[in-house]
């Protein structure tokens, strides 16, 4: 099995690859999607995770999200929502240890039921009941 880091696979990434880029950040397809359309949004330069971005990478990294999210629902009208997250550290999933923002389409009944959306990192924790606050 290929390590995607050594070296690292969003530092060394083919231009074929890259469907939207700027000064500062870049974007592709994932090779391994949640859905179709799943998108990693990513800085040039090299840090581990999101909380290195300086402010600048993160406006690049923010501009990129909304460019492809106006391209996706351009290219697939069933897209009707987003979920945006970022793994930050290998406790959390993290397997590529460049930062990398997840841009995932949703489509109606994709799952049973939706309630919860990233909470279900932690499976146990996705679904609730509100509680009624008198």
């Amino acid at each position: 099995m290929k390590d995607p880091n050594n070296p690292c696979l969003f530092c060394n990434i083919k231009l074929e690859g890259i469907k939207f880029s700027n000064n500062l950040a870049l974007s592709s397809f994932d090779s391994y999607p949640v859905s179709k359309y799943h998108a990693l949004i990513f800085p040039k330069r090299h840090v581990k995770d999101y909380f290195e971005l300086n402010d600048k990478e993160v406006l690049a990294c923010n501009e990129l999200v909304k460019i492809l999210k106006n391209y996706i629902l351009k290219e697939d009208p069933t897209v009707k929502g987003f979920n945006i997250g970022s793994n930050i550290g290998k406790i959390s999933g993290q397997s590529i240890m460049h930062c990398h923002i997840h841009l995932i389409p949703r489509r109606e009944a994709d799952v049973e039921n939706p309630q919860g959306g990233v909470r279900g990192v932690i499976p146990s924790k996705q679904h609730y009941i509100r509680k009624n606050n008198k």
